[in-house]
């Protein structure tokens, strides 16, 4: 991985890039705090890009400078189960940073591009679906727990992660 890094809104361009870093990072990642009986189930349903969200224009991709996606991610105003609340809340959506790109700062930045463009949409508020994996990467970005939540992510498969919000 190369030292330069780019950080723009994803495109549908990007949808293998970001499909291989959720491959790479998810698995990785997520194995020390979750059970293998939660991620056999989860793994194949998370682990994919979302073509809308990286066509919504709210959703970054940071890329080293042979086009290599080391980080994405981004919010909606819609829930990511669906429904639209309060006008002023965001929410963040599907963050990954690649296994080889862990505290580096990476992740963090795409985070600074999201809630920059989360406020300067109105947003006043942002919640988030972290995994338990993730609970401290957001902490630090002044995210706080709310509650242990259980998100359904097809019918009799559900993903244990913890609910987190944040002023902006």
């Amino acid at each position: 991985m190369t030292d330069q890094i780019t950080i723009r809104p994803s495109t549908m361009g990007d949808l293998a890039r970001v499909d291989a870093l959720l491959a790479a990072s998810y698995p990785s990642l997520l194995k020390p705090d979750y059970p293998p009986s939660v991620l056999v189930t989860a793994l194949p349903l998370i682990s994919r890009a979302q073509p809308r969200l990286l066509a919504c224009g709210t959703y970054f991709v940071a890329l080293d400078g042979e086009g290599r996606a080391l980080a994405a991610g981004g919010w909606t105003h819609s829930a990511p189960q669906g429904g639209v609340g309060p006008r002023d809340v965001g929410h963040i959506r599907h963050v990954a940073t690649h296994p080889g790109a862990i505290r580096k700062g990476i992740g963090t930045a795409v985070m600074a591009q999201v809630l920059a463009s989360a406020m300067s949409a109105g947003m006043t508020r942002m919640m988030c679906q972290s995994t338990r994996t993730a609970v401290p990467f957001y902490a630090k970005l002044g995210f706080r727990a709310r509650a242990e939540i259980e998100i359904a992510l097809r019918p009799g498969i559900t993903f244990p992660a913890v609910e987190m919000e944040r002023t902006l």
